[in-house]
């Protein structure tokens, strides 16, 4: 059984892999407006394609750890940690929303899985439109 490493450590390891997911999501921003200027301002297509690749990277990194820790290679809880707390959290938070909403369906909740989708968009973009009309009020 590996040895649990410390919150502190935890910690800092989350931070240096979403420190660099977010710089990621930065570069990958960049990237698109200079392949394609104008085009950005009319579609988010860096959010888009930082959601997908998140994902898609979610994906590998669930199978990749599953066999590792399988293997007994050990390490697994830092490389879930740097990987995908971290680096896809800073890159992407879809990339979770997406892994937890399969999850779901997979242990055959369908229900839940469509409740989480349907709460996740109702909620998050009521709390974007509350937001701003809390800070245009008071700022």
């Amino acid at each position: 059984m590996p040895t649990p490493i410390s919150q502190l450590a935890a910690s800092l390891i989350v931070a240096l892999g979403g420190g660099t997911g977010a710089v990621l999501r930065y570069q990958l921003g960049r990237l698109v407006s200079h392949l394609a200027p104008g085009q950005a301002l009319s579609f988010p297509w860096a959010t888009l394609a930082a959601n997908a690749l998140g994902s898609a990277a979610m994906g590998v990194l669930i199978a990749w750890l599953a066999r590792h820790d399988a293997a007994g290679a050990g390490g697994g809880e830092q490389w879930r940690l740097l990987l995908g707390v971290g680096l896809l959290g800073g890159f992407t938070t879809f990339s979770s929303f997406s892994m937890e909403t399969v999850l779901l369906w997979q242990r055959g909740e369908a229900g839940l899985a469509l409740t989480y989708i349907v709460a996740s968009l109702v909620l998050g973009l009521a709390g974007l439109v509350a937001g701003l009309t809390l800070a245009r009020g008071t700022l």
